[in-house]
């Protein structure tokens, strides 16, 4: 009998019916324990054409009745599914989510957590300032630091108001505050944001300039970073830069104890990370 957790991780599935396809089939294939997906759910809200999907309809019709009818297939091997939103989901649909939460589809994982046997699961939807007029999902990282080019997150648009002072909240705080008092040894983050400067979050601005300042190849977060390095979770799960695997041949890293991968690609295919909770070591990343 294996007694491992088998896991699956996607992120950045930006309503694309064939990764979605992809994923489904695969859930069914293999029966992972748990399902984790990492933001970016939703098409685009550019995304418009014959044969697409809205992002409300996605919300609120596609993604219920998939899930619904992959959980009747299933049975008892439906996995536990664990999500956060992205920042180019709109925060207008996150009651959607949550209603679909209270149907037993998926947990809802932004600024929660979620135990699992003796693991436990967190999620946090924040990213760092960037040059994207949607600001929903963004917060101040470290400090009130903007990058050449970026937009600071209270200004831009919002399609709810934010629920906190946003000048005086940030990345760093937040996590603070979410995993004050907890023993994480065996916790698992699921983020959208990949840590700062390193195989995660490398962007392709090579040689591009803002008002003839020269624009950070890496788009990560510094607040998640030292995260990791400071807490030493077990996994750290990120999206968000799709092109970084790309760029560095790298879609996983350790930083001491902590396994972190990155599941965004800018390849038409479904990139998924499986792994097991109890050898993290192990995982590996296929695209289908």
């Amino acid at each position: 009998m294996n007694d491992q957790d088998l896991v699956f991780f996607v992120s950045d599935l930006h309503g694309k019916l064939s990764r979605y396809d992809s994923l489904f089939s695969e859930i069914i294939n293999s029966r992972p324990a748990v399902l984790l997906m990492g933001g970016d759910l939703l098409p685009h809200a550019h995304a418009r054409g014959p044969g697409r999907l809205s992002a409300e309809e996605f919300a609120e019709e596609y993604l219920p009745k998939k899930f619904g009818q992959l959980k009747e297939k299933m049975g008892n091997d439906y996995p536990l599914v664990l999500l956060i939103l992205g920042n180019d989901d709109p925060r207008f649909f996150e009651p959607l989510f949550i209603e679909s939460e209270k149907k037993g589809l998926w947990k809802y994982l932004h600024m929660n957590w979620v135990d699992y046997k003796e693991f436990r699961f967190y999620g946090y939807s924040m990213i760092p300032p960037t040059p994207f007029q949607l600001k929903d999902w963004e917060r101040f990282d470290v400090s009130r630091y903007t990058d050449p080019g970026c937009i600071p997150p209270n200004e831009g648009s919002r399609t709810v108001n934010p629920e906190v002072d946003i000048e005086h909240t940030s990345i760093q705080k937040e996590l603070a505050a979410l995993t004050d008092g907890h023993y994480l040894n065996k916790s698992i983050f699921l983020f959208h944001s990949p840590p700062y400067k390193g195989n995660l979050d490398r962007a392709a601005l090579d040689g591009k300039m803002f008002e003839n300042v020269p624009l950070d190849v890496h788009l990560g977060s510094i607040a998640i970073q030292r995260f990791i390095e400071e807490k030493q979770p077990l996994i750290t799960l990120h999206g968000h830069i799709h092109e970084s695997t790309r760029l560095t041949g790298y879609w996983s890293e350790q930083s001491g104890k902590t396994f972190s991968f990155n599941a965004a690609t800018d390849s038409p295919e479904l990139s998924i990370v499986k792994f097991y909770l109890q050898d993290p070591g192990t995982a590996k990343r296929v695209l289908l």
